[in-house]
């Protein structure tokens, strides 16, 4: 089943961009606002309302900007002062302001590719890829990292979310406590988090979970605050080291640990895969395009999202230094050395907003499996996913990350190896290489070296990162615990 083409919005007098949807392919004709499916016509308008990326388009610059800080802010930037431990300071410094800036600029291009022709709106990643590089080489780069995105950062979500929601219950019920005794399995944890989720998900739409992606971004900028504001608080460990060890510093070892760094520094920025989806809530015509308004919330996000990081990541390296562990970051780190003289109300709250954040998080990465899981239903069926099929799709996608969180609960130790291949180079190069496809920039020009350089670059990283992540593996081994979380 091919993907949907977003088309303008209703207010634009352009043509309209047709497709033909057949079984194997995806045709774009000129023609009537048809599409055709075993024989059966479909309005692509009226197939775009179905879907619930673009079910609603009445969104401003305020909910794009919700959308964005809950997508960008998460705890994998909890892992970033790991990084300054092998690049130190100046180097650290150095190489999280390129990724930020690099970052930000291939969202600039995304948001400018979102409708590159006034009428023609693509809303969904793997659409423009197709548009960029073809139909079969758009869907070998751009699926599998998509769904990973999606549907893997789901599984990521469960796995810390139910055990932060383990570690709180300790909190409050452990410590000689009756309930002590009385704690969850790793799988019910899971569970749990996965049902209250799953609840969350039956809203409708991308759009009307606006206010949770609210709450989602104040919970992360709650936690991310009160953790490197205490860390000030408490003070630098006794004996901290910022140095590099020597045996780190040459060598295969050194080599790799570098690299290890870059990708924990690159891997912290995301929600590129999403940023199509978001600006396709938000209206457009031809004088008020949507880039205006979605350029507007991803700068005011953005600098929001380098404040919490950057501080995070200076505070974190100068208070742990080299002490801080290599699993869990300045969060275990707190907790490890900070527990004793730390209310538990106050750890408690951490982890408390930790676990909302996840929760709503957990909607928006969810959406775009969503939307294809009804738009295949819409495409074969020729109508609207009623409301008790809608809930049955995300319950079983649901049930599906539920699964692989239970079978693969060490999928974190795989986020370097599986995010080099698909995270890094959606984040940091085929946005470059899209915008010369579509834009057609004129050769040896400025944007066109700019973009050739940087999508070049990037796939490098990538496949350096890649190599540097099964090496890691190789050499520290996987703690592979199967059923086991």
């Amino acid at each position: 089943m091919g993907e949907v083409v977003p088309i303008e919005d209703n207010s634009t007098q352009e043509p309209l961009q047709i497709i033909t949807i057949e079984s194997s392919s995806i045709k774009e004709t000129p023609g009537d606002c048809t599409s055709q499916d075993s024989g059966q016509g479909i309005n692509l308008r009226e197939l775009e309302s179905w879907l619930p990326i673009t079910e609603s388009r009445n969104g401003n610059t305020f909910s794009a900007m919700f959308h964005i800080l809950c997508s960008g802010i998460g705890f994998q930037a909890l892992l970033l002062p790991v990084a300054f431990t092998a690049l130190g300071w100046a180097w650290g410094i150095i190489c999280l302001s390129i990724a930020f800036m690099w970052q930000l600029y291939t969202i600039w291009l995304l948001v400018n590719l979102h409708e590159p022709v006034p009428g023609t709106r693509y809303s969904r990643f793997v659409r423009l890829s197709i548009v960029a590089f073809g139909q079969k080489l758009g869907k070998l780069l751009a699926i599998f990292p998509v769904m990973y995105l999606s549907g893997g950062s789901c599984v990521m979500l469960i796995i810390t979310g139910g055990g932060t929601m383990e570690q709180l219950f300790k909190i409050i019920c452990g410590d000689g406590t009756r309930f002590e005794s009385k704690s969850l399995t790793g799988i019910e944890w899971f569970l749990l988090f996965t049902c209250l989720a799953l609840i969350i998900g039956q809203l409708p739409n991308l759009n009307s979970i606006a206010r949770v992606s609210l709450t989602g971004a104040i919970t992360a900028i709650g936690y991310y605050t009160m953790i490197w504001a205490l860390s000030i608080s408490k003070g630098r460990l006794n004996a901290v080291s910022y140095s590099i060890p020597n045996d780190a510093k040459t060598g295969i070892t050194g080599f790799g640990n570098i690299l290890n760094a870059i990708g924990i520094i690159m891997l912290a920025f995301r929600g590129h895969n999403l940023i199509l989806e978001i600006q396709g809530t938000l209206p457009s015509s031809s004088i008020h395009p949507s880039r205006k308004s979605m350029w507007r919330g991803v700068m005011v996000s953005y600098i929001i999202i380098a404040t919490c990081l950057f501080l995070l990541a200076l505070v974190g390296f100068w208070a742990y230094g080299n002490k801080i562990p290599a699993n869990g970051g300045i969060l275990t780190a707190f907790s490890q050395f900070h527990r004793q003289d730390t209310s538990k109300f106050v750890i408690g709250l951490i982890y408390l907003w930790l676990i909302i954040s996840c929760l709503s998080s957990y909607q928006i990465y969810a959406m775009p499996a969503f939307d294809n899981l009804e738009f295949i239903y819409a495409t074969s069926k020729n109508r609207r996913c009623p409301g008790w099929v809608r809930a049955r799709l995300r319950l079983f996608f649901g049930g599906l990350t539920f699964f692989i969180a239970v079978a693969f609960p060490f999928l974190g130790s795989l986020a370097p190896l599986i995010g080099g291949m698909t995270a890094v180079p959606l984040t940091f190069a085929y946005p470059c290489f899209m915008w010369i496809s579509i834009k057609r920039p004129r050769a040896n020009g400025a944007m066109w070296s700019l973009n050739l350089g940087l999508g070049c670059f990037g796939i490098v990283l990538s496949i350096l990162l890649i190599v540097a992540a099964i090496w890691n593996l190789a050499d520290k081994g996987l703690n592979a615990n199967f059923f086991r979380p």
